[in-house]
């Protein structure tokens, strides 16, 4: 059909003239209300963002010489976090010459990755980025 043709047929319909595929040969084009298409797109894409899970990422510091009764404490916080369904930084704060044994802060680390390992999984291994050991630890999907 052509172009003015279908333009005329759409003015009649008090409808607009929409190219669907422009690369066709010959372009395709359809008869709609244009406004009434946007509004029900809008719609759908507002359940589709409705439906996804979001999550927030928490934090939990430690130090690498923590009292057993403070790692708890930590530790309680992080397991909250991670019912909530957020994911947790862990992250291990190393002061002057503490910086020169980060295996201590290593082992607080595969400490609070062992007491979590029913309902978290280690998403981001121990790593040392400057004077902190960071560690990521995201909840285990339940089906």
């Amino acid at each position: 059909m052509l172009l003015r043709d279908a333009l005329r047929v759409a003015a009649e319909q008090q409808l607009d003239l929409v190219e669907v595929a422009p690369t066709a040969k010959p372009p395709v084009c359809r008869i709609m209300d244009f406004g009434k298409f946007k509004y029900e797109q809008q719609k759908r894409d507002k359940e589709v963002k409705k439906k996804q899970k979001t999550f927030t990422l928490k934090e939990v510091k430690l130090r690498p010489n923590i009292e057993d009764h403070d790692f708890e404490v930590k530790l309680k916080n992080a397991l909250r976090f991670l019912e909530d369904g957020d994911k947790v930084k862990v992250t291990i704060m190393f002061r002057g010459r503490e910086l020169s044994h980060p295996e201590l802060g290593k082992q607080v680390l595969v400490r609070m990755a062992a007491e979590v390992k029913e309902v978290a999984n280690v998403e981001r291994e121990p790593k040392l980025e400057g004077k902190n050991m960071i560690m990521i630890l995201s909840a285990k999907q339940h089906n």
